[in-house]
């Protein structure tokens, strides 16, 4: 009864931080769906400096700690820019930039699995290359990218707890504030890792919805 108690009194504050934790995670990965389909499209691009420039992105951003990427993002430009960056913000932004980076590899598979006659039709049928490729290309592989998008968005908001070492009070920050208060540090872990567990099980079974119906479709 007394870990219930103590898990039922903090319970309105985790949800507020899990309602955070989701709002970062929706605003980061709409962010990032443009970021991705932009430096996805220069790396189908048949220039090379296009090309060159998406691969920098990617494995600039792959390569380094997205725990360094929000440090960087939230003390190390603001201290050489001289600018002020609220955790929100800089929360968003580092997510958004690490989840765009593999929302690059996804578009660019999805697009290149489109069978190459589908292209040479939209031009032959007069469409320009942007209005094949907006028209009859991208629905056809957005449709097969979906559940790889639940997965990331899934991946994106595991990534959110990092955001803590800013003063973020998304769920981990929130659980850490108040077994620092009363001690019960395994009670209050308990109940985090119980929240995050529930949200991700549930992303993860519309995955698998998705993947069947679109089998099937």
């Amino acid at each position: 009864m007394q870990t219930w108690g103590i898990i039922k009194d903090a319970l309105p504050y985790l949800l507020d931080g899990a309602i955070l934790t989701l709002q970062i995670t929706v605003i980061s990965l709409l962010i990032a769906l443009l970021i991705g389909l932009f430096f996805g499209m220069l790396r189908i691009s048949n220039n090379r400096i296009l090309r060159f420039i998406a691969a920098v992105y990617v494995n600039l951003i792959r390569g380094t700690p997205l725990l360094i990427q929000i440090l960087f993002i939230y003390i190390g430009l603001p201290a050489a820019l001289d600018f002020k960056l609220p955790p929100f913000a800089a929360g968003v932004i580092a997510i958004s930039i690490n989840a765009g980076a593999y929302l690059v590899e996804i578009f660019r598979a999805g697009i290149e699995s489109i069978d190459k006659g589908q292209m040479e039709a939209g031009r032959s049928l007069g469409f320009t290359y942007g209005q094949t490729m907006r028209l009859i290309i991208l629905p056809q592989a957005v449709r097969r990218m979906i559940p790889a998008f639940v997965n990331q968005f899934i991946i994106s908001l595991k990534d959110t707890s990092l955001l803590s070492v800013i003063g973020l009070a998304e769920l981990t920050m929130q659980g850490q504030s108040i077994y620092s208060v009363n001690f019960r540090a395994f009670q209050i872990l308990s109940a985090v890792g119980l929240i995050y567990f529930i949200i991700i099980y549930a992303l993860t079974l519309v995955s698998h919805w998705l993947e069947r119906r679109l089998s099937t479709t």
